[in-house]
């Protein structure tokens, strides 16, 4: 008899269990609120190429553009042979930095902004 006494307790516990499980937190937003893209600065165009005894490289930069210097450091293969650095700021995204050179070599101009390494820009009129 204590079986049979045990059994509706248990069956109503039975059925009140998924009833009860309602009870959770199950909040889903239908719409997702709206998500902020903040994009990095970084290069759009960069195009490094001689003008008579002048290297001129083109930069254009993108994304979100605190006040800053572009900086580009010049190399003939291993051996460096300058630096130059322009202001830009929001109103002002692209700029072009020359560097007179007396015959050709295995150019390159490593660019910077802010202090963070962007883009290598090559430009090989002989073997490296």
């Amino acid at each position: 008899m204590k079986a049979a006494a045990l059994r509706p307790p248990l069956l109503a516990a039975l059925l009140l269990a998924p009833l009860l499980s309602g009870c959770r937190f199950n909040f889903v937003p239908l719409i997702p609120p709206p998500v902020q893209v903040s994009l990095p600065i970084r290069i759009t165009q960069a195009d490094l190429k001689r003008e008579g005894d002048t290297l001129v490289l083109a930069v254009t930069l993108d994304g979100r553009l605190e006040p800053g210097y572009l900086t580009a450091h010049w190399f003939d293969g291993a051996k460096e042979l300058g630096t130059d650095s322009v202001y830009l700021d929001a109103q002002t995204r692209s700029a072009a930095l020359r560097l007179p050179v007396t015959g050709k070599g295995a150019y390159r101009a490593v660019l910077s902004f802010g202090g963070t390494v962007l883009r290598q820009v090559e430009l090989y009129e002989v073997n490296p």
